[in-house]
């Protein structure tokens, strides 16, 4: 039996992140975090708190960009920043879930040179659109299944049209005590 990962792209957020930690702490999952360097540099303690809590930290990105709008030399330049700035908190991620998920014919070959894994997802909730927890369960309830990786994000990132993060919080609860009453665990992408 395959775990569900509960997966967290665009942060870490100084008002959305701490509360999250909190939920997830209290349910005693552990969840997988794609951070926007630059907001991860801005807030250390943050990302000390996520590595410390038992949670994975992958690579998002320096820039939030398509790298289908982007060549080759740009990928690496983004890819060295982004990693250079997780490595002062002792993070080397392995696993990369892109923005967006877009890939350009260049991105595997970038991955392949930094070791890193190329994650997606199979269960999106959309949160971006600020949906409400009760609306994004409804339509990932099916989709939680053993082995699914759901996207949420932690921070707002580009495109959002929601203000915050509160839904996803209230949506990580319900999503939570869904998959366990379905005799799924809950635990981060390695």
């Amino acid at each position: 039996m395959s775990p569900v990962a509960l997966t967290f792209d665009d942060g870490p957020d100084r008002t959305w992140t701490p509360p999250l930690l909190e939920l997830l702490r209290a349910l005693d999952v552990r969840a997988t975090f794609f951070p926007i360097t630059p907001r991860a540099a801005a807030a250390p303690e943050l990302l000390a708190r996520i590595r410390d809590d038992g949670h994975t930290v992958g690579l998002h990105c320096h820039e939030h960009l398509r790298h289908s709008r982007r060549d080759i030399d740009w990928l690496r330049a983004d890819t060295r920043a982004a990693l250079d700035e997780l490595a002062p908190a002792g993070v080397r991620p392995i696993l990369w879930r892109t923005p967006w998920g877009d890939t350009a014919p260049w991105t595997p070959t970038v991955a392949r040179e930094h070791q890193l894994r190329l994650v997606g997802w199979t269960a999106d909730t959309h949160d971006w659109r600020g949906d409400s927890a009760e609306q994004m369960l409804e339509e990932t309830r099916g989709q939680l299944v053993d082995g699914s990786i759901v996207l949420a994000h932690d921070g707002v990132g580009p495109g959002a049209r929601r203000a915050g993060a509160a839904e996803t919080i209230r949506y990580v609860e319900l999503a939570t005590a869904h998959a366990r009453a379905c005799g799924l665990s809950l635990e981060p992408l390695r």
